[in-house]
This record gives structure tokens, sequence and C-alpha cells, in this order.
């Protein structure tokens, strides 16, 4: 008996090898957890074309939507580990929804092995532009002057994470205004009835360039290409402040060491060209990249960070 079971694991493991050199030897399919033309569906379609090309072997994009993510990200966690399902994983679904829902389906640490981070999708604070703050430190000073007369419009749960990381680190008592779209968001605050906005670039840039919104201050550690010119919550004097939503591909757990290492090398050449950067900004993404293992560290620096934020301001998913 023992030498049937020595004899097993030596196949299995010198199948782990063959099985990595003959990947992909099927479609591979890329379940993106959100609606087609959604901006991470978008990139994720970019980049899965190129990768097709690169793999020799189709690799299709199937949208499972629903909960905030879950769905998609949960049928992802329970598919084979052959390297022929990839999850396009984001910010909400690897690190927030564990803290904003009762369930998920899944244990993002443990049902996944990272690839690649493939962009970082920024927030902007912006405001009307009769509004007379124009700078971090301006805007921290009027809110103490009127403490929670300021509202700020919030369309999402990362604008609201935004909001309450803002408070934490600088005491500044706006006040939170929610909304469910980020359309009505931008048309009440352009219109004056909200001075302020928490947005992702992508939402707010076209807005500030038309000179309809004024950006106060992204939330990049640094100054970021998607919006020339304005400096960081950081750079204004709000010591280590970053919020960005993220997009990050991902495989099932236990999917061969091999599998994952030539996903990333791939998909980083993909990341490398001038054409991904220039339509990954185009959607709002400041191109990223990296190895397996800082996405895993990535990721759970990002866990210890928006777990205290989200159980400290009650936050629950709708």
């Amino acid at each position: 008996m023992r030498r049937v079971v020595l004899a097993l694991s030596l196949l299995l493991m010198l199948a782990l090898p063959a099985a990595a050199q003959n990947y992909p030897n099927k479609p591979v399919r890329m379940i993106v957890p959100y609606q087609a033309g959604q901006g991470t569906d978008v990139a994720a379609r970019f980049v899965a074309e190129r990768l097709g090309s690169a793999l020799g072997q189709q690799v299709i994009v199937d949208n499972k939507p629903g909960a905030g993510g879950n769905i998609g990200t949960e049928a992802a966690a329970h598919s084979p580990n052959d390297g022929h399902t990839l999850l396009m994983g984001t910010v909400a679904t690897q690190t927030m929804n564990e803290f904003l829902y009762p369930s998920t389906g899944y244990d993002s640490a443990k049902d996944f092995v990272p690839v690649i981070l493939v962009g970082m999708l920024p927030m902007v604070i912006s405001a009307n532009p009769e509004f007379k703050a124009g700078t971090i430190q301006e805007l921290i000073a009027a809110a103490k002057a009127q403490p929670d007369k300021i509202n700020i419009a919030l369309p999402s749960t990362t604008a609201r994470l935004v909001y309450e990381l803002f408070k934490a680190k600088t005491g500044a008592p706006l006040f939170g205004v929610p909304y469910k779209a980020s359309a009505t968001a931008m048309t009440e605050t352009m219109g004056g009835q909200v001075p302020l906005i928490i947005d992702t670039a992508t939402a707010t840039r076209g807005h500030v360039q038309s000179g309809k919104l004024k950006a106060i201050a992204i939330t990049t550690l640094k100054t970021s290409e998607l919006l020339p010119g304005v400096k960081s919550v950081a750079e204004q004097g709000v010591d280590s402040f970053e919020v960005t939503a993220w997009a990050a591909m991902y495989a099932p757990a236990g999917t061969p060491k091999e599998i994952v290492t030539r996903l990333n090398a791939e998909v980083a050449k993909i990341l490398a060209l001038p054409e991904t950067k220039q339509r990954l900004l185009q959607l709002g993404f400041d191109v990223a990249g990296g190895s397996p293992e800082q996405l895993g560290a990535f990721e759970k620096q990002e866990r210890a960070k928006w777990g205290p934020v989200i159980k400290a301001a009650g936050l629950k998913a709708d």
C-alpha cells in the first residue's frame, strides 16, 4: 500500500511540470465579477485579448456580476485550479467585501493565488468652482470653521472610505451625503446643490478639464498622469494618505506555480507596452505590475488598512 501511495505521489509531482509545460491546452476563462462595460471589465478585455495571443489560446471574459462582486469571485474560487480559470479581482472583492458583507462565499486570502496587479484607479476630491477652498489645507480649515455644515457627495463605497479615512487623519468635520449613482452626484455638485464630491478620476477629469469642477486633490501618494498638475492629498500635508481602487489578476488556490509564473510574465509584457499604458490611462487606471509575491503583500496591507476603517465607520453593504 505504501508503494502505491509513493508511486501516486511521484506521478503527481511529475505531472505538475508537465501540465504547466502543456498549458494552456484549451481556452482560458477570465471571470470578471462586474457588468460588461464597467471599467474593470473593459480593462480585463483589453488584457485578455493580448494574453490570448501570447498563450496561443483564446482568453474568454465571463461576466458574473452581483453582490458587490461576490458572485463572480465565489465562482472563480470554486473553479478547477489548472490555470484555465482566472479572476480579475478588485480592492473590493479581495480586501473590503469580507468586512462589508456577513458572508461572501469565499475566503479571499485562502482561496486564491495572486498573479499580478494590473492597474490602480485613484479617487479625486473635487469641488464646484464657486467653492472657496482650493487646497486640502483650505478645505480642512473651512470644515473646522463650520463643523458638519459643508456637504460632500459620496456616490460609492470607495468614496465613503476616502471620506472616513480623511476625517480620521485630519479631523475635518465634513458632512457626507450618500448617493446611489455617480451621475446624479456629479450633476448636483456641478449645479451647486452640493459643494464637494469624491469620485473616481475617470468620472471626474472630463468635468475638471471643462471647468465644471475644480480638482482639490487626488488620492494617490503622488501626482498622477491621470490628472497632471493636481497634487495628492499626501503631498498637501496629510501624511501617507492613499486610497486607490485597483484591479488584479488571480487564479484559484493550488494553481501550479509554473503556470502562475508564466501568466505573470506574459501580463507584465502586456502592461509594459505603450499602447496598454495609453488605453488604461483612458480608462482611468495607472498601469501597475510586479510579482505575485508583491501583489500578495500589497493585498495583505490593504486588508489591514481597510478592515479597521470599515469597522470603525460601521459600514455595511446595501
